[in-house]
């Protein structure tokens, strides 16, 4: 089996079913479509973020680009963004075999974003924050790019899915360049605010993937490679959860008490 240090890494490095995009199909797109995410019928990345042809759409962190081929499939034009090369290089040949509106592709840290003032009307960062040492900083770099008005779909782990984290998890989670920090619940609004957006909405989803990274851990599992028996059987309960009858009133409940993610929805002074 590969190191523990390797499978940590390459999680740090958000991965798709952290990311919610990309590669990922079958029982965890359900899940993150029912939680909102890649709305088609109404062009929303996630409930409350339109996206549209006049939108320039800039996705910070980007790793595998499910956001921003969402965004490039609603006709904006994409900026993504991320410190693999591999990642980026991926991502430019998807787009340009899908013939996007237009796009850039680039290898950032972010510190500072190779853009220009007011460039995006959208921007995504979605569970980059907690591996970022200085994320106050970061952040203004993120609001000085955005255009007047702008709106911000800004996303990190929630401490309640981070505390079952503490406990499973290998020590090299913790330490760069993966996990940094865990953001509480009102430190995340506050540092949103103190950067100047203004809030429009939160919201904490994610229980199935909370629960399959807890078992991820003692699986045996590596990233990429077929379930193994755990995490499959897993994904079966799930699956047959969302396929009740109430399955979104008892996704929605369940979400509420161990959430994967904490959403903010930002905008940015006109």
């Amino acid at each position: 089996m590969r190191s523990m240090m390797k499978r940590v890494t390459t999680w740090g490095r958000r991965s798709a079913a952290a990311r919610g995009g990309g590669r990922i199909g079958g029982c965890g797109l359900r899940d993150l479509i029912a939680a909102g995410w890649f709305q088609n019928a109404t062009g929303e990345l996630f409930t409350g973020f339109p996206l549209g042809p006049s939108d320039t759409h800039l996705d910070v962190g980007c790793g595998d680009g499910g956001a921003t081929l969402f965004a490039a499939r609603q006709g904006c034009r994409v900026i993504a963004t991320d410190v693999q090369p591999d990642k980026i290089a991926t991502l430019e040949r998807r787009l340009t075999a899908e013939g996007s509106a237009g796009h850039r592709c680039l290898v950032s840290d972010t510190n500072p974003l190779p853009l220009a003032d007011e460039t995006a009307t959208r921007i995504t960062c979605s569970e980059v924050l907690e591996h970022v040492p200085h994320p106050a900083g970061f952040l203004a770099e993120l609001v000085r790019v955005g255009a007047a008005g702008a709106l911000y779909l800004l996303t990190v782990p929630d401490p309640a899915s981070e505390a079952a984290q503490r406990q499973l998890a290998g020590e090299s989670y913790w330490r760069p360049p993966n996990h940094v920090r865990i953001f509480e619940r009102e430190e995340f609004a506050r540092l949103v605010s103190g950067a100047g957006l203004a809030i429009e909405a939160r919201h904490s989803v994610g229980f199935y993937a909370s629960v399959w990274w807890a078992l991820f851990w003692s699986a045996g599992q590596e990233l990429g490679d077929e379930e193994t028996p755990l995490l499959a059987a897993w994904t079966t309960a799930w699956e047959q959860v969302l396929a009740h009858p109430d399955g979104l009133k008892i996704k929605r409940a369940l979400d509420g008490c161990l959430p994967k993610s904490q959403i903010i929805i930002a905008r940015k002074a006109g």
